[in-house]
């Protein structure tokens, strides 16, 4: 009755030490959240009123299956701004969050049998997406030493006659890397179409985040409003295909999705015209946290190669406790009532690596810092 794929699709790992962590505070623990990927600042003040704006003037009905021509219009002038491509509105298929674009994308260029490369490890969904059009994730290792960027060569390696796309994630889940600028054109060069995700774009601390259309005409370009501005809840997003792409694209999204919510999609507009000052200083935050994070895990016997730059995660190598980062995870949880994500989520690369999020209060990072080192001591140290 049920489908082989729905059957055999993997958890969201991260969802599940949530959801027990909630398990937990109901029955009176206090838990440190490390684990979630969800800026914890409120929305801008300025997607709020637009929000209440539209409800107000009773836009809450359909839009344009393509998106708000005024937020497209928006959106082009932003990827115009702050990295000087051009590209039309009609280029651009706003959605329900990435989410969607991801699947949009893959439904347009897969079929049945083809092959996708994503790193590992590399954000956890994106090979249930591939799955899911009936195409063959195809993983490429990548490794702490190198920033966990991809080795190019390693990409030709394993190109085949099916081989429909690439997917790069710059600044990245799970680790907080960026791609270089070298390694991105030697991806373009391979001359498959590259999907970018850079949804965490406008959260970088340290260099700059090169958008795909830098470098490329044909990428598609996948970003959103839920991290920079904190409106994971208010589900939007947007794709930038190639012109020839965007019809086929449109008749999925009018099929599948019909369009994204029309108010929030003024929110969307209200945010890129006017949240600046209030992004920027959530980036400041972040940078605070981040380098107070590093500061504090390489204090506890983790060790670093390559500091993470970009997004609000820092993937660290955790052997030296166990390669079995599931049971240590939960471990962590139970004992230290901290929540961190394994890294076996990310892929069977990230075994063994712990990944935690500085979406938090340096407050609640110190105080999950002092509980992991007490756990640390008590089950780990040296004596034992």
């Amino acid at each position: 009755m049920i489908t082989r794929k729905a059957n055999e699709i993997k958890p969201f790992i991260v969802m599940e030490v949530l959801e027990k962590a909630a398990e937990m505070e109901k029955k009176g623990e206090h838990i440190i959240h490390l684990e979630v990927g969800e800026p914890d600042f409120d929305v801008p003040k300025c997607v709020s009123e637009a929000v209440a704006q539209a409800y107000s003037e009773s836009r809450t009905h359909y839009t344009h299956s393509l998106g708000d021509p005024e937020l497209r219009l928006e959106i082009v002038k932003r990827y115009q701004h702050e990295y000087g491509v051009e590209i039309s509105a009609d280029q651009v298929i706003v959605t329900s969050g990435s989410s969607p674009a991801i699947l949009l994308t893959l439904g347009v260029l897969c079929e049945s049998g083809d092959e996708v490369i994503i790193s590992d490890p590399g954000y956890a969904c994106y090979q249930n997406f591939i799955r899911f059009v009936n195409a063959v994730p195809v993983k490429v290792p990548v490794f702490e030493e190198d920033g966990f960027q991809y080795r190019p060569e390693e990409i030709r390696k394993r190109i085949t006659a099916k081989t429909k796309a690439i997917i790069i994630n710059s600044p990245m889940n799970p680790t907080g890397n960026l791609l270089s600028e070298e390694v991105m054109k030697e991806i373009v060069a391979t001359g498959i179409p590259v999907i970018s995700d850079e949804i965490y774009h406008g959260l970088v601390y340290e260099g700059r985040a090169h958008s795909m259309l830098e470098f490329s005409e044909k990428a598609f370009v996948l970003n959103g409003f839920s991290k920079l501005y904190a409106m994971t809840g208010l589900r939007l997003g947007f794709v930038i295909a190639p012109a020839e792409a965007v019809r086929p694209m449109q008749k999925l999204q009018q099929n599948l999705f019909i369009c994204a919510g029309s108010t929030v999609q003024r929110a969307g507009i209200a945010a890129l015209q006017s949240a600046q000052p209030e992004v920027e200083e959530m980036r400041k935050t972040y940078n605070e946290r981040r380098l107070f994070l590093i500061e504090g895990l390489e204090r506890l016997g983790f060790q670093i190669k390559v500091p993470p730059t970009g997004a609000f995660y820092v993937f660290v190598n955790a052997k030296h406790l166990s390669t079995n980062s599931y049971q240590l995870a939960f471990d962590i949880l139970e004992k230290a009532k901290v929540g961190v994500t394994p890294g076996i989520d990310f892929g069977e690369n990230g075994e063994g690596f712990l990944r935690f999020s500085y979406a938090n209060s340096i407050e609640n990072i110190a105080e999950g810092l002092k509980r992991l080192e007490i756990y640390l001591q008590k089950y780990y140290s040296k004596n034992n």
